[in-house]
C-alpha cells in the first residue's frame, strides 16, 4: 500500500472542490462560497506538499534506473534520496491532524487573579503585551468589553483579534495564540511597595475561537436578559440608563455580561459575540472528552488553572513551564516580541503529534 494513500481521498475533494468554486451561481450563497474557499485553502499546501514528494520520488526511482544503465549517474542518487525523504517528512507534517479552529480569529479574555490591585495591573500589561503582538502581525485588536480597576489596570476584559484578509495556514490568530490560555504569574516590586519587596501575583488568559452565527445557533428563548447601570471604578456611576446587559444562556449555564457601550443594543451584541465563542469551547470541548481516543497533545493538556508561565521582572526572565522555555529579554517580550516562545509552543504540539502519529 502507498505511504501516503489517505491523500488520494484529499486530492479527489481538492478536484472536486475546485470544479464547485469554478460555477458562477454557487457564489449566489456567500456562506457557502466562503465555507468551500476556506476547505480549499486548508487542502492547498497539503496538495502542493503531495505533488513536490511524488516528483522527487519519480526523480529517485528515474535516478537508480538511470545508475543501472549507467555507473557515472551512481553519484547523483544520494543526492535525489536526500530530496525525496525531505518531502516526505514534510508531507508527514502537512497531514498531521488539524486543529479545526486553527482558520479563526480569537476571543481573548484576560482575568486579575491572585495578588489585588497588582494582579489587575499585570492583567492590563498583558493586554498591551498582546495588543503590540498582535500589531506586529498585522492583525486587528478590538476591545469588547472591560472592568478597571481603582489602581489602574483591568479586574477583566475582553477583546477581539482579528486577522486582515486571508492569511496563511498557521498565521491566524487562534493557531499563533491558541497556547496562551492558562494561568501567568508575575514576580516584581509594584509601584506601591515603600520596602522595595518583590510580590508575585497573577492573572489568568482565556483564548477562545470566535463562532460565526452560522456556527452556533442560538434560540432567543433560551436567552434570560438583564439590563443594568454601568459602573465603574469604585462602583460609581458612570451611566444614567439602563445599557449593560447580562446574558444567561439556560441550558448551559453560560453568563456574559457587557456594559462598555453606552447603547443597551450594542452591549446585547458584543455579549451575544462572547457568548458565542464560549458555547462553541464548551461544545467542543465536550465533544473531545467524549472523542478521547485521540491523543491530545503535551502542551494542550495542560489544565487551565495550571501556572504556565512566569514573568520575572527583576531577572528580566520569562519562563514557560510547559515547554521548559527560558529566555532573558522580558522587557522585549512585554513590547509583543512573542514570536518565539510562542514558536517554542507550537514546536512541542507538532513534536508530540508527531511522535503519537508514529507509536
Amino acid at each position: 500500500m502507498e505511504r501516503f494513500a489517505k491523500v488520494n481521498e484529499l486530492l479527489a475533494e481538492y478536484e472536486s472542490l475546485e470544479a464547485q468554486m469554478a460555477d458562477p451561481s454557487i457564489h449566489s450563497d456567500q456562506n457557502k462560497a466562503r465555507s468551500l474557499g476556506k476547505r480549499y485553502a486548508q487542502l492547498g499546501p497539503v496538495i502542493a506538499g503531495y505533488r513536490a514528494y511524488k516528483a522527487a520520488e519519480e526523480d529517485f526511482i528515474a535516478g537508480k534506473e538511470l545508475a543501472e544503465a549507467d555507473p557515472a549517474f551512481a553519484s547523483e542518487i544520494a543526492a535525489l534520496e536526500s530530496t525525496k525523504d525531505a518531502a516526505a517528512a514534510t508531507l508527514e507534517e502537512l497531514l498531521l491532524p488539524r486543529d479545526p479552529n486553527d482558520d479563526r480569529d480569537v476571543i481573548m479574555e484576560i482575568k486579575a487573579g491572585a495578588g489585588g490591585d497588582e494582579s489587575a495591573i499585570f492583567a492590563g500589561d498583558l493586554f498591551r503585551m498582546y495588543s503590540r503582538f498582535a500589531e506586529k502581525q498585522g492583525w486587528k485588536v478590538e476591545v469588547i468589553d472591560t472592568t478597571p480597576s481603582d489602581m489602574g489596570g483591568y479586574k477583566d476584559m475582553s477583546i477581539g483579534i482579528k486577522s486582515k484578509g486571508t492569511p496563511k495556514p498557521g498565521q491566524t490568530p487562534y493557531a499563533k495564540l491558541k497556547f496562551e490560555g492558562g494561568v501567568h504569574r508575575v514576580q516584581r516590586v509594584p509601584e506601591t511597595e515603600s520596602q522595595g519587596r518583590i510580590h508575585t501575583s497573577a492573572a489568568g488568559v482565556l483564548i477562545l475561537p470566535e463562532a460565526e452565527e452560522i456556527d452556533v445557533d442560538i434560540n432567543m428563548n433560551d436567552l434570560r436578559i438583564d439590563v443594568y447601570r454601568s459602573s465603574g471604578p469604585g462602583g460609581q456611576s458612570v451611566n444614567t440608563t439602563d445599557s449593560a446587559v447580562r446574558i444567561t444562556h439556560e441550558p448551559t449555564g453560560i453568563v456574559v455580561s457587557c456594559q462598555n457601550e453606552k447603547s443597551q443594543l450594542q452591549n446585547k451584541e458584543s455579549a451575544l459575540r462572547i457568548l458565542r465563542a464560549r458555547i462553541l469551547a464548551a461544545a467542543q470541548e465536550e465533544a473531545d472528552r467524549i472523542a478521547s481516543v485521540e491523543r491530545k497533545s503535551q502542551v494542550r493538556t495542560v489544565d487551565r488553572s495550571e501556572r504556565i508561565r512566569t514573568y520575572n521582572f527583576p531577572e528580566n526572565r520569562l519562563s514557560d513551564h510547559r515547554v521548559n522555555y527560558k529566555a532573558n529579554n522580558l522587557d522585549s517580550v512585554m513590547d509583543g516580541d512573542l514570536e518565539a516562545v510562542i514558536q517554542s509552543l507550537i514546536d512541542a504540539d507538532r513534536t508530540a503529534k508527531l511522535a503519537a502519529g508514529n507509536s
